[in-house]
C-alpha cells in the first residue's frame, strides 16, 4: 500500500513555520520529514507566493505567516489562517488600537 497524506509538504512547513517561527530550515525538515534541501526548497516557495516572509535576525531567520493569504485552491475562498487554525496554530490578537477622542 503507497503512503499517502492529506496534507502536502507545503502545507506541512506552512504550519510548522506557523508553531515555531525561529526554527532553522534543518530543524523544519526534521518536523516535516523531509531533507533541509527540500525544506529549504518549499520556505522559498512559499515566501515566493506571499504566504510567508523571513528576517534575518542574527545567524537565523524568523518567519512570519501572512495570514489572510487565500489558499492556492480554486474550490475554496478559505484563507490560510484557517487552515493552520485547524492545524494548531495559535493566531495571534491584533493589539488594541487606541480609539481617537
Amino acid at each position: 500500500m503507497s503512503e499517502w497524506a492529506f496534507i502536502t509538504n507545503h502545507g506541512l512547513v506552512l504550519a510548522t513555520i506557523a508553531k515555531h517561527p525561529n526554527l532553522t530550515a534543518r530543524e523544519i525538515g526534521d518536523t516535516v520529514g523531509v531533507t533541509e534541501r527540500t525544506a529549504h526548497r518549499i520556505i522559498i516557495d512559499l515566501e515566493e507566493e506571499g504566504y510567508i516572509s523571513k528576517t534575518k535576525v542574527g545567524r537565523q531567520n524568523k518567519y512570519k505567516i501572512h495570514p489572510d493569504m487565500p489558499l492556492k485552491n480554486e474550490m475554496s475562498d478559505t484563507e490560510v489562517g484557517e487552515l493552520l487554525v485547524m492545524l494548531g496554530w495559535k493566531r495571534r490578537k491584533q493589539p488594541l488600537k487606541a480609539k481617537k477622542p
